[in-house]
């Protein structure tokens, strides 16, 4: 599971090295919530770490984690910012193309996805 470099951190969140570290090992912590980027649909989501868990994405596991946050909530301010932060930089709200200007190492965008579909 790969993480992306500049990780977006809700204000609630305690410890996100530990937290990390769980969602390595597939454990889960009810109310937790992962903004994900998943390759076979080009898009962000917003997952619980309850979800997670489960047998699928311990083999298929999303294709790089840019957030992480105390409840749904917290998730889509996540979001909001992730989106501000794009507009400042770019021009425009296309938070993977965002993501994989900021980070190209670590946030590979398949060709002919853009997740604008």
């Amino acid at each position: 599971m790969k993480f992306y470099k500049n990780l977006y951190i809700g204000d609630t969140v305690k410890k996100p090295e530990r937290l990390i570290k769980k969602l390595k090992r597939h454990q889960c912590k009810p109310g937790f919530f992962v903004i994900a980027y998943m390759e076979d649909t080009a898009r962000l989501e917003i997952c619980s770490s309850v979800l997670l868990a489960q047998w699928y994405y311990k083999e298929n596991p999303p294709a790089c984690i840019v957030g992480l946050a105390n409840g749904k909530e917290e998730a889509l301010a996540l979001v909001e910012k992730m989106a501000g932060d794009a507009l400042a930089f770019t021009g425009e709200v296309s938070l993977v193309k965002y993501l994989a200007q900021t980070d190209p190492d670590g946030f590979s965008v398949v060709p002919g996805k853009t997740g604008t579909d």
